[in-house]
């Protein structure tokens, strides 16, 4: 039995709808999934739909930006109650700081001669958590770039002209944003942070595990990220940050965590419920 605890749709910045998903998954044969789109739970019950009639076991999350020591870190929330008044109404203002950041970056292109209206991207998002990747899309659709990865290179990634910095809550508050809510605590993809040092601060400020296994982690890092793990005490877990079709093929599939880590970690849940 095995499991992908990171996948998203077009709830956020994917592009496969739940049942999409679960079909893939079925095909891939998985045995449980987690839906961690970007600040929304939207997705869930349409996934949880989608995944009984494969008996998939279907795990709520998401994926939430947070800042340690000046640095942009994604956290996952697995287990999450997606009808806590609270963890729905701090999803609301992740929302909101992500549409003023959307039209902040459609000014800054504006700005630069490119008349994208913000309306457009919001059209296309058509979800309550837009990102950079919708501006990306759109602005391959009218015609500005020729590819999304043209789009990020020469306007949105961090540096360029029409990067627009994101706020962001504490480690520490999130993590506490994720227990409150009956959920355990990941972070997400280690590699991409190149900043090893922090994932110790991360696990006393009450961390649960670490995405040792990822599509973009390679040579030796995952096996390091696992040693990382054990000494902290953390749940070694593993997604494929499947987003849709990448270069013509889904990512679903190709990281297949044993369900064993899925049972250890349901058991770091607040409340030790294991079903």
């Amino acid at each position: 039995m095995f499991a992908d605890l990171h996948l998203h749709t077009f709830f956020s910045d994917g592009t496969f709808s739940p049942e999409e998903l679960a079909d893939r998954a079925h095909a891939e044969g998985l045995s449980a999934l987690a839906l961690t789109d970007h600040d929304s739970v939207d997705g869930c019950p349409r996934m949880a739909l989608a995944c009984a009639p494969h008996k998939i076991e279907f795990i709520p999350g998401a994926e939430l930006t947070a800042e340690h020591r000046d640095r942009e870190v994604h956290i996952l929330g697995y287990w999450l109650d997606i009808d806590s008044p609270a963890l729905l109404s701090r999803l609301a203002g992740f929302q909101a700081v992500r549409i003023e950041r959307i039209r902040g970056m459609v000014e800054r292109l504006n700005q630069r001669g490119i008349p994208l209206v913000a309306d457009a991207v919001f059209a296309l998002a058509n979800c309550q958590s837009p990102g950079r990747p919708h501006v990306a899309r759109a602005m391959v659709a009218q015609g500005f770039c020729r590819d999304y990865d043209e789009a990020f290179e020469r306007f949105l990634k961090k540096g360029r002209p029409a990067w627009v910095p994101k706020a962001r809550m504490d480690v520490k508050a999130t993590i506490e944003i994720i227990h409150a809510a009956g959920g355990v605590a990941v972070l997400a993809h280690p590699g991409l942070y190149r900043a090893d040092f922090i994932i110790p601060e991360l696990a006393a400020a009450g961390l649960d595990g670490l995405e040792c296994w990822h599509t973009k982690h390679f040579g030796g890092a995952s096996a390091a990220y696992e040693r990382m793990a054990t000494q902290l005490g953390l749940i070694a877990t593993g997604g494929s940050d499947c987003h849709g079709m990448s270069k013509g093929e889904p990512l679903i599939g190709r990281i297949r965590l044993p369900y064993a880590q899925v049972v250890a970690l349901k058991a770091r849940r607040p409340t030790a419920v294991v079903s």
